[in-house]
């Protein structure tokens, strides 16, 4: 199969040509029709993940297609079936998988950590009876590989995570794929809206998606401007970029007994928060980890009554070449929206 490979963290990344994965018994492989260009590809390459520890890698965790082949146990999956996956597989048998809590499993893994990814042509995905979900058929691979990470780690922390409400104030603090779909998502469950981010084009489709405000955090105390837009604070604010800076201001931009969830990943050292702040005000720190395989229905009927846009965060479409150039530079780019790769489109 062709794949985007790269062998050292921070090394050149290319398209080469590598065996086809085996499914064990339990497994499905699948032949990847769309996958998604994700940052947490890009914190991978750099080595912020201790789950990738041999080399050549392929990454790639996002991702829709068509089960190739399966493994002698697997029950519920043929080929031919079209499906997506979430960005953890679970095991299904570990104490937190018997509680339904699939997303927390003790023994996950990962497509694009722990083994090879779905920036190729065909990969593998373990237990596959626990962890593929069926699309219906007229969801496009794009909007479907869209869901599988950012789109689906959204819907938990913003619904059921953070427990949005309408009339409530959402304020989201950075603007890539997760926090563009936890806006949709928000104003969608008709909470007012604030995207916080410091790319103009990025804000721009923020407001196309439902944004109420929007704050460029040039040179701007983005906490201070969240209470100020809101008379007080947000009623829930998300970290939805990973960085001390953005996980300290929005539990700063909170009202009394506000809400933080943080969804991005926050690598390297201890982070600093301002806990005094968290004692006085009783707010509720939580933490979000993607979506269990079993909760996808709900997500899928919105996306299906069209009450959930996710393609309308596409703004992209590449191949495996342009996935090899655009991985390095996830850090420096200014392109809003996700970006979708065809490992079919070369």
């Amino acid at each position: 199969m062709r794949a985007v490979v790269y062998e050292s963290f921070g090394g050149p990344v290319t398209v080469e040509q590598l065996p086809d994965p085996v499914p064990g018994p339990a497994d499905a492989v699948i032949a990847v029709e769309s996958t998604g260009l994700c940052r947490s590809d890009w914190h991978g390459w750099m080595g912020h993940d201790a789950d990738i520890s041999t080399f050549p890698h392929v990454p790639g965790h996002e991702l829709a297609g068509v089960v190739r082949e399966v493994g002698a146990d697997v029950r519920r999956w043929r080929p031919g079936d079209r499906v997506t996956v979430p960005f953890i597989s679970a095991c299904g048998s570990c104490l937190s998988c018997q509680a339904g809590d699939q997303q927390v499993c003790s023994a996950q893994t990962q497509p694009g950590f722990t083994h090879w990814g779905s920036y190729a042509e065909a990969v593998r995905i373990q237990q596959a009876d626990v962890n593929l979900v069926a699309l219906p058929e007229a969801m496009a691979y794009d909007t479907a590989a869209a869901l599988g990470c950012r789109f689906a780690t959204s819907f938990r922390a913003v619904r059921d995570i953070g427990g949005a409400r309408a009339g409530e104030w959402v304020a989201v603090h950075g603007c890539g794929g997760v926090g563009l779909s936890a806006v949709l998502i928000a104003a969608a469950a008709g909470a007012q809206v604030i995207a916080i981010d410091l790319n103009d084009e990025a804000l721009a489709l923020a407001t196309e998606l439902g944004a109420t405000a929007v704050v460029n955090g040039t040179g701007v105390d983005t906490a201070e401007a969240v209470r100020t837009l809101t008379g007080g604070g947000a009623h829930l604010s998300l970290d939805a970029l990973g960085h001390p800076a953005t996980a300290a201001s929005s539990i700063n931009g909170l009202r009394r007994r506000g809400r933080h969830v943080q969804v991005g990943l926050l690598p390297g050292a201890a982070t600093p928060l301002p806990m005094g702040r968290v004692i006085a005000h009783e707010l509720a720190l939580l933490g979000s980890h993607g979506m269990a395989a079993h909760a996808y229905p709900e997500m899928m009927a919105l996306v299906s009554s069209g009450k959930l846009r996710p393609d309308r965060l596409i703004t992209r479409q590449i191949g495996l070449a342009g996935a090899a150039e655009a991985l390095p530079l996830m850090h420096t780019s200014a392109a809003a929206g996700m970006t979708m790769i065809s490992p079919a489109a070369g």
